[in-house]
């Protein structure tokens, strides 16, 4: 039940990426209601899937890499939905959404396996820092699309070309507010993740060097971003260029860190 779930779910965030793609096929409105319904199914779907896996798995459960990594898809899902309902408009599913189904997939080809089983006051500790990163993170994603959408669209409205583009984005402040609130809302899930993170590992006296080490880059590097635009007022296109390169960087180093990592079973 666990992979025919899982498969639903990546069935429909492709779908809706797909949706939301017709406005550059056609000369139609954007699906609004329709990608956000299949969205919803997706979500149901993949929440159906990690919850039999609680079940069976235990309160350990997100500890493994593939475990992970479907909730990282999952949560990342999510804040699109709600961005989606919101603004009601698609165009960020067609990055987003994608991305999500990839996460998904390729937790789902490591293997739903468990790495720790914690008991107790100690499970609670540790999945809520684990649900805090992860929320934390999909913020930052969030941001991070929706900057590199703000220098698409504004490239595309440098250029006076009025294409799909321009005709199917939304407007340049609305792709700012939404990544000025993701920087926010990233920046402090993944404090409170990070401190959460920092207080198990004295109280328990287990420390994971490269979860550490990525895990303060990238509060760093979006702490700067939530700083820079709450305190020194950056502009729209300066917080959308390092939103977007920043997150790209978390990303690169987490994949470098797997990919030199030994403990295959485990998130980093």
């Amino acid at each position: 039940m666990i992979v025919i779930a899982h498969f639903i779910a990546i069935t429909c965030y492709v779908a809706a990426a797909a949706l939301a793609a017709l406005p550059f096929a056609r000369r139609v409105e954007a699906p609004v209601n329709g990608v956000i319904a299949v969205l919803a199914a997706g979500l149901i779907a993949h929440g159906f899937a990690l919850a039999t896996l609680m079940r069976e798995s235990g309160s350990g459960s997100l500890t493994g890499l593939g475990p992970a990594l479907s909730f990282a898809g999952f949560v990342l899902a999510g804040a699109l939905f709600l961005v989606e309902v919101f603004a009601r408009e698609v165009s960020l599913t067609l990055i987003a959404a994608p991305v999500a189904a990839l996460i998904t997939t390729a937790g789902n080809v490591t293997g739903m396996h468990p790495f720790l089983d914690p008991r107790g006051t100690q499970a609670f500790w540790l999945v809520s820092h684990i649900v805090l990163s992860f929320v934390g993170m999909a913020a930052y994603g969030t941001a991070a699309a929706a900057g590199t959408m703000y220098l698409i669209a504004r490239r595309e409205l440098k250029s006076a070309r009025f294409g799909p583009i321009y005709r199917f984005f939304p407007p340049l402040d609305t792709l700012d507010r939404v990544n000025h609130f993701a920087t926010v809302a990233g920046f402090l899930g993944l404090t409170s993740g990070l401190a959460l993170a920092g207080a198990y590992s004295i109280a328990y006296r287990t420390l994971v060097v490269p979860q550490l080490v990525w895990g303060l880059a990238a509060w760093v590097c979006i702490g700067s971003l939530a700083l820079g635009r709450l305190l020194r007022g950056w502009q729209a296109r300066r917080a959308a260029i390092i939103s977007a390169v920043t997150f790209a960087s978390v990303i690169a180093v987490f994949v470098v860190f797997r990919v030199v990592q030994f403990n295959r079973g485990q998130f980093l």
